[in-house]
């Protein structure tokens, strides 16, 4: 593949001008690559691309660092490849590392479910304001050109190339990587979004600053039996704030239009007001979004264009968990481009849809099954009752539930190993941070 000087350098010239940079390597390229979208799927391919010696370019309609509607949890999945994609966590400020999972049922009762210690990090919050503009500069570093509030207007295919128009110029590429989110413009361009399709769930997110101890430093997450089988949380900052939201799956007991109505009403509910704490305040407003989850039904590539993260719909049907399929999407995208060279587009659609169904696909229909067991007030505090029933279910549980090994290991054969349940986490040679008391044993399990 071409290899263009300033791509490989990583330097961006200083311009009012967005295409600049884009400009300064030449247009007539074609570019191994233009990823659509700075998100993490989208700056997870273009760092894994350019390791693999592409060069690549980024565009985005926003500009970093922007705020992004999410719970702002990172599963041990996520952090594996944010480790492994080199990403430093002391670059986000807001990052938390987390030791602990506090789950209540619907019947109120509340238990606690650790999470491995002395291995590495198995779950952090952080803010994806600087998360995600953590991740663009590491794609800069890594030598993408990435170009800011800059959006996608046309795109047309080609037999060996993909033109696009961004910024009222035109840009030729091998392959294109579509990262722009659930409602996707480059889907939408290529003439492959559904009609009305509105996500599988829904969420509502705010942040809220003078919280009490306990949601400064507790990962909470309670079924409530109206909500379910979505759920509420307060996931704490490293500043003392706390992300507070809810999710709901649509067509259940709430419609999506009165979310803005039900947020007041879990706003009143005594198990939340006091966990927050009677001094806790809002910072700024409130935010929904919604969340695709239906990988394998969606295209995932059409010719030279692969669609990564929510583009794909890859979002887990259980939790509402986007940052790890995100990540993990980005980067086989990128590594089957790669591998397949620039004259077998084919061989790369191949190899990443042939990696997602045997994989993430699979894990997705099982964790789509086992949300039906808490779709229901028995089945949601059955479930917690059982997973909270020995320090070994409460252990593996918080492991399963974070997304430690897949969820369908059992059913694919090809991922076992030795070692499948012993991996360490994230970030291992780096954890220095105290342990907290384990608290899998005993009556402080309870609380």
């Amino acid at each position: 593949m071409t290899s263009h000087p300033l791509v490989a350098s990583g330097s961006v010239p200083s311009s009012s001008d967005p295409l600049s940079s884009v400009r300064a390597v030449g247009l007539d390229g074609p570019f191994d690559l233009v990823v659509v979208g700075a998100g993490p799927a989208g700056c997870a391919a273009a760092i894994e691309a350019r390791r693999e010696g592409l060069d690549v370019v980024v565009v985005d309609k926003s500009t970093f660092p922007r705020d992004k509607c999410c719970g702002d949890g990172l599963t041990t999945g996520a952090l594996r490849h944010l480790d492994a994609l080199g990403l430093d966590p002391t670059h986000v400020p807001s990052w938390k590392v987390i030791h602990d999972v506090h789950i209540t049922g619907p019947d109120g009762r509340a238990r606690v479910f650790p999470l491995p210690r002395g291995r590495g990090q198995y779950a952090a919050v952080a803010r994806r304001r600087e998360l995600d503009a953590a991740l663009v500069d590491l794609a800069r570093v890594s030598g993408a050109v990435v170009v800011e509030a800059t959006a996608l207007e046309a795109i047309e295919r080609c037999d060996d190339r993909i033109e696009l128009r961004v910024g009222g110029k035109t840009v030729r590429t091998r392959y294109v990587i579509a990262a722009d989110g659930m409602w996707s413009p480059t889907r939408k361009m290529l003439g492959l979004d559904t009609p009305g399709y509105r996500g599988e769930w829904h969420a509502f997110r705010q942040y809220y600053r003078n919280v009490s101890g306990r949601a400064a430093e507790e990962l909470a997450v309670w079924f409530d039996a109206d909500l379910l089988p979505g759920y509420l949380w307060s996931f704490p900052l490293a500043d003392g704030s706390a992300n507070v939201g809810f999710g709901i799956q649509r067509g259940r007991r709430h419609g999506i239009q009165d979310m803005k109505d039900l947020w007041t009403d879990i706003l009143d509910r005594p198990h939340l007001r006091q966990f927050l704490g009677p001094d806790a305040v809002p910072e700024d407003r409130h935010t929904a979004w919604p969340i695709p989850a239906r990988l394998g039904s969606s295209p995932l590539t059409s010719g030279r264009v692969f669609f990564a993260g929510d583009a794909a719909t890859a979002t887990d049907p259980m939790t509402g968990e986007g940052i790890g399929q995100a990540l993990e999407t980005g980067r086989l995208a990128a590594s089957s481009i790669a591998r397949a060279g620039a004259r077998r587009p084919g061989l790369a659609a191949e190899r990443y849809e042939h990696q997602l169904r045997s994989g993430m696909v699979r894990d997705h229909a099982m964790a789509r099954l086992l949300s039906t067991a808490l779709a229901t007030r028995f089945g949601a505090t059955a479930s917690v009752a059982v997973a909270g029933l020995t320090p070994w279910t409460r252990r593996n549980f918080a492991r399963w539930l974070f997304e430690d090994y897949p969820r369908a290991i059992l059913a694919t054969p090809q991922r076992w190993s030795v070692d499948v349940f012993r991996q360490p986490a994230g970030y291992s040679s780096a954890d220095q941070l105290p342990q907290p008391p384990n608290r899998s044993e005993g009556v402080g399990a309870d609380r």
